[in-house]
């Protein structure tokens, strides 16, 4: 018999810098006629002296005090995800689980994922907690990047610069059937791994010392490779999720996914035929989330009373130029 591995608590913490789209202006026209990288109205950054470790630390402490309270055991297995990690050479997990108090038997830094690495990191989880490895796991991702690259005096003038938003949110899990993953779908495309990268001017090393300013490559080629891959993975990977669970996508009760851009949103809602309130939208107040859009717009859901019990929930996303695609399907408190 399978042993049932549930999503019991997610939570989120968000820097205090709470940034209009003014502070872009100067960039260049695109800002306003880009499909890909229209702005949204608001988003955080994080402060010079803010760390991912930091705020792991803040969303995560609240969900384990809670564990500890219901009688849980100490967490087993701990994943990150960080887009741009506090240090090249390490990942944020062992540090984490130092100032959380935790002794995991497993800790693993996740660097691939990117959009869709909350999903992915469910299944990583859901199949060692399978095995016997764990009991308890907690998954974090942080996105960092809004505050601390594009902001630079460079790149906040360019278009893609207003779109990403600095975020973290993390996801505790342990053997159980009271909010049961009741499957998930990975689907790889390395193919399209170097269809994105990183720019500098002067074409250092990101490691070279130099004056120019690190940022995200993009060309119009790109782009439209980018838009045509997207509209398509996540509904391919949603419906072979939902075919593979026996339902139909329309009776999905809750779809949470990566939020890149209003085009994507629309067209995944569309193509999966939901109405727009079952389609979860935070783009606007938190911008480009990353790999934390999936925590943080679940926590903003759980709070809202926008998912209840017994809803089928599915998370959703595709990561980068299309190198990774997933969808997870959760029986959200199925107890009540």
């Amino acid at each position: 018999m399978t042993v049932p591995v549930s999503l019991v608590e997610v939570n989120s913490a968000l820097p205090e810098n709470r940034v209009g789209t003014d502070f872009y202006r100067g960039a260049d026209a695109a800002l306003d006629d880009s499909v890909m990288f229209k702005s949204p109205k608001y988003r955080r950054h994080m402060g010079p002296d803010e760390t991912a470790a930091d705020l792991i630390v803040k969303a995560a402490r609240p969900v384990l005090d809670r564990a500890k309270a219901r009688g849980d055991g100490p967490v087993d297995l701990l994943i990150t995800n960080v887009l741009l990690p506090d240090l090249p050479f390490t990942g944020a997990g062992a540090e984490v689980a130092h100032r959380l108090g935790e002794r995991p038997d497993w800790v693993l830094d996740v660097h691939n994922g990117g959009c869709v690495s909350f999903v992915y990191m469910l299944k990583l989880a859901k199949q060692i907690m399978q095995s016997g490895g764990a009991k308890t796991a907690l998954l974090c991702n942080v996105q960092n990047s809004a505050g601390q690259v594009f902001t630079q005096p460079t790149i906040r003038t360019k278009s893609h610069a207003p779109v990403p938003g600095d975020g973290c949110g993390v996801g505790y899990l342990r053997i159980g059937d009271e909010s049961p993953i009741i499957d998930v779908e990975i689907r790889q495309y390395v193919e399209y791994a170097t269809d994105v990268g990183l720019a500098f001017d002067d074409d250092r090393k990101y490691w070279q010392p130099g004056q120019s300013e690190m940022d995200v490559s993009f060309t119009e080629s790109k782009v439209a490779k980018i838009i045509g891959r997207g509209n398509q993975l996540v509904p391919e990977v949603v419906t072979a999720l939902c075919d593979r669970i026996g339902v139909r996508t329309p009776d999905i009760d809750v779809l949470v996914t990566n939020q890149p851009n209003r085009m994507f949103l629309r067209n995944w809602r569309e193509a999966l035929q939901l109405k727009p309130e079952r389609h979860l939208d935070t783009f606007d107040e938190y911008g480009n989330l990353f790999g934390a859009a999936v925590p943080i717009t679940l926590t903003e859901a759980v709070r809202d009373g926008r998912v209840g019990p017994g809803d089928l929930l599915v998370l959703a996303g595709f990561a980068h130029a299309g190198d990774m695609a997933g969808a997870a399907a959760i029986r959200w408190r199925a107890g009540g």
